[in-house]
């Protein structure tokens, strides 16, 4: 006779974890989300000294994709052209915006290049709001930019740096709306997965170039997996259970708040200390995402 296999006690643990969840109110699921972001970011940064930053993205949607891919397999049956297509594009432009990104984090602090990329989501907001009140928030945000521009020789801001910056704003609005014309067309997260296989078929022959045989030693694959996981997996996850808990509205004001986290994250992470009018610049974007989110 033998011994049955120990299994462990699944549903109890599935039990355990759901209600750990429940037991964290939406505002710090939201938190915690954008704290995965950017501690991911940081480590992708601290990445860029031993391999390109198109290398690092290529790490970071190859480990998406994959276990994305085996929570949700995109189902493309019974889909037209047009779906695939708008599935295509979003997937291009989530792609683009992580190259733009990233290249723009290897130029700039991580507050300066975060505050910067939020010009995206603010202008998506801002248009679909269309209220004279919103004349505010632009200027306020286009006066935090303006504080940021490196009008001096000294200044450790690059035009490159922010050209890139903006480039992943504009990203970041087109990857809002085609995500969520994505999620009118696939079931489930079906969109999303298909989204990122679009994605990585982008990014890999860039990123596979720019690394090279780098690409193989097991500790940066393992930090690879790392900034994968905290810049995409876990904050996805995270944002799904705290919009399912709370108003788009108050989710949106509480995600406003990502350019100063990615500021602090910066001094922890890697010594990156801001000047005070870097802040200022930081809390105007802030300010200017919290008051259109909040007219719309």
């Amino acid at each position: 006779m033998t011994a049955e296999p120990y299994q462990p006690d699944l549903p109890r643990r599935n039990a355990l974890a759901r209600a750990t969840v429940d037991a964290i109110p939406p505002s710090g699921l939201v938190l915690l989300a954008i704290l995965s972001v950017q501690v991911g970011a940081g480590f992708a940064k601290d990445l860029f000294a031993q391999l390109p930053p198109s290398a690092v993205v290529f790490l970071r949607i190859a480990t998406g994709t994959l276990v994305l891919g085996l929570i949700a397999r995109p189902r493309l049956r019974g889909l037209s052209r047009s779906d695939l297509g708008v599935g295509a594009a979003f997937g291009l432009t989530l792609g683009l915006m992580n190259l733009s990104f990233y290249e723009a984090l290897a130029r700039l602090p991580m507050g300066i290049a975060v505050a910067i990329e939020f010009l995206g989501p603010l202008s998506v907001a801002v248009a679909a709001s269309r209220r004279r009140l919103d004349l505010l928030w632009v200027a306020l945000a286009a006066t935090g930019i303006a504080l940021l521009a490196p009008w001096g020789e000294t200044s450790r801001v690059s035009w490159p740096g922010i050209g890139f910056a903006l480039l992943a704003a504009l990203f970041w609005a087109g990857y809002i709306v085609l995500s969520a014309a994505t999620g009118r067309r696939f079931p489930g997260a079906g969109g999303l997965s298909f989204a990122m296989v679009v994605s990585l078929v982008l990014v890999a022959p860039v990123g596979i170039a720019a690394g090279g045989a780098e690409l193989l030693r097991p500790e940066l694959l393992l930090i690879g997996l790392g900034v994968g996981l905290l810049s995409s997996v876990i904050p996805y996850s995270i944002e799904l259970e705290a919009l399912r808990r709370m108003p788009k509205r108050v989710f949106g004001i509480l995600m406003s708040l990502e350019p100063a986290v990615a500021a602090l994250v910066g001094l922890v992470v890697l010594g990156e200390i801001l000047h005070l009018r870097e802040w200022a610049a930081v809390g105007c974007v802030v300010i200017a995402s919290v008051g259109a989110t909040r007219t719309t």
